[in-house]
């Protein structure tokens, strides 16, 4: 949960330096259980979604902003997330890319934040 409010609050739409996987794939798992509790709650109020948009335009540059932050962990730029507009085939690159180990020691994007 620390991994999701660092994400929202102090790298809300920080796009510098590197984020591990861990970072990474607990802000994913919150941010998928927060969208189906509010797809719950919208049907139970009957609402057409408003709830989750509000949730997905919210949450949209920390997941932006985290998604650079792995990138640049395995030495990619954060231009490759553009990968995502080719329709399959650029999600599916983005998703190998995230779950690629960190690049070793430093890089130019900064400190390996596992210390190593």
């Amino acid at each position: 949960m620390n991994w999701f409010i660092d994400c929202i609050t102090k790298n809300y739409a920080n796009f510098n330096g590197r984020a591990r996987r861990k970072e990474y794939w607990m802000f994913i798992l919150f941010y998928i259980i927060l969208t189906f509790i509010t797809i719950i709650i919208d049907k139970m109020i009957g609402s057409p979604l408003a709830i989750t948009a509000i949730l997905v335009l919210a949450l949209f540059l920390p997941s932006l902003a985290v998604t650079v932050r792995r990138l640049h962990d395995t030495s990619k730029s954060g231009w490759w997330i553009l990968l995502q507009f080719i329709p399959y085939i650029g999600g599916i690159i983005i998703l190998v890319f995230c779950v690629m180990d960190s690049t070793p020691g430093s890089n130019q994007y900064g400190e390996n934040p596992k210390g190593l």
